[in-house]
C-alpha cells in the first residue's frame, strides 16, 4: 500500500506542479492554432505570457508556505533531549567528477542545526532518517549520504541512529519510531524544513510518537508585495515547494496518515 501510495503521490504530482501547469498553458495556444482558431490562440498566449511575467515578478508562492512556516515557534525553549531527530532530504551525491561526495542542497540548515542541537546536548542521541526513493528497498542496506555528513560534521558513531529505509515522511515517522526503544527517557526533537514541519509533526503523531518538540529550519517564505523583482525561476521554485506541500497534508488526511492539518503537539491531535 505504501508503494503503491508512492507511485500515485508522484505521478500526481508531475501533472499538478505549477511548473508543469505553465508549460501546458504555452502549449494550449499551439492546439487551439492547430485547429485554425487564432483568435482564441492568441488569447490565451497573452494570458500565459502575463502568468508567466506575474510570477516572475512576485512571490506567489509564499502565500502557500507563510502559514506553513509561522505553524511552530522558532527556536523553541529545550530541555535536555533524549533525542534529535532529523529528516532527509538535504543530502545528495556528487557528480562522478568530484569523486561521488556527500554534499547539501538548499536544505542544508537541517544538518547545520542538527548538529548545532547536538553540540548543545551532548548526551542526546541523533537520529537520521531518510532512505532512496525507489519502488523496492533493499532492506539490506541504508542509504548514507546524510549521515555520513553527520559524521563528518564530528557526530560520534555511538550517537548516532539511522534509519535509511523511509521514502516518504510517514514511513519516515513509523520506521523511525521502530528504531526506538523507550520514548519515555525524554523529549524528542524533530529537525525539518519549516514550511515541511506540520506534515512532519502530522505523521509522526499518527505513527505513535510521544513528547515531541517541533523545531522548524529552512524558512522560505517571506513577503509578497515588498520583494518585487525579476527573479522567475526562484520565485516558480517557491511556488513548486509550497503547492507540493499543502497537497500532500490533504493527501495525508483523507488517506489518514495524519490526524490534523497542524497538530499542536502530539498530545493534542
Amino acid at each position: 500500500m505504501d508503494t503503491l501510495f508512492l507511485i500515485l503521490s508522484k505521478t500526481v504530482w508531475f501533472f499538478l506542479r505549477p511548473e508543469t501547469l505553465l508549460v501546458l498553458f504555452f502549449t494550449l495556444p499551439l492546439l487551439l492554432l492547430w485547429r485554425e482558431r487564432v483568435e482564441a490562440a492568441t488569447n490565451t498566449l497573452f494570458c500565459a505570457l502575463c502568468a508567466t511575467v506575474a510570477l516572475g515578478f512576485f512571490p506567489l508562492g509564499n502565500l502557500l508556505l507563510n502559514p506553513l512556516e509561522r505553524a511552530y515557534p522558532v527556536n523553541p525553549d529545550l530541555s535536555p533531549p533524549a533525542g534529535i531527530i532529523v529528516l532527509g532530504g538535504m543530502e545528495h551525491v556528487a557528480p562522478p567528477h568530484a569523486k561521488n561526495i556527500a554534499q547539501v542542497n538548499d536544505a542544508g540548515e537541517r544538518i547545520l542545526v542538527t548538529i548545532e542541537l547536538a553540540n548543545r546536548f551532548p548526551d542526546a542521541k541523533v537520529l537520521f532518517s531518510g532512505g532512496r526513493v525507489v519502488l523496492t528497498p533493499d532492506a539490506t542496506n541504508t542509504f548514507s549520504v546524510g549521515p555520513d555528513i553527520l559524521r563528518r560534521l564530528g557526530l560520534r558513531e555511538e550517537r548516532l541512529i539511522v534509519e535509511g529505509h523511509s521514502r516518504t515522511t510517514a514511513e519516515n515517522a513509523v520506521l523511525s519510531l521502530e528504531r526506538i526503544t523507550d520514548q519515555k527517557e525524554g523529549p524528542w526533537v524533530l529537525v525539518t524544513s519549516a514550511w515541511h514541519m506540520p506534515r512532519s509533526m502530522g505523521a509522526f503523531c499518527a505513527a505513535g510518537w510521544q513528547n515531541l518538540i517541533p523545531y522548524p529550519v529552512d524558512f522560505r517564505g517571506g513577503p509578497v508585495f515588498s520583494e518585487v523583482r525579476w527573479s522567475l525561476a526562484r520565485n516558480l521554485d517557491a511556488l513548486n515547494v509550497g503547492t507540493k506541500e499543502w497537497i500532500g497534508l490533504v493527501a495525508y488526511k483523507l488517506t489518514g496518515r495524519i490526524n490534523a492539518y497542524l497538530p499542536r503537539n502530539c498530545g493534542q491531535l
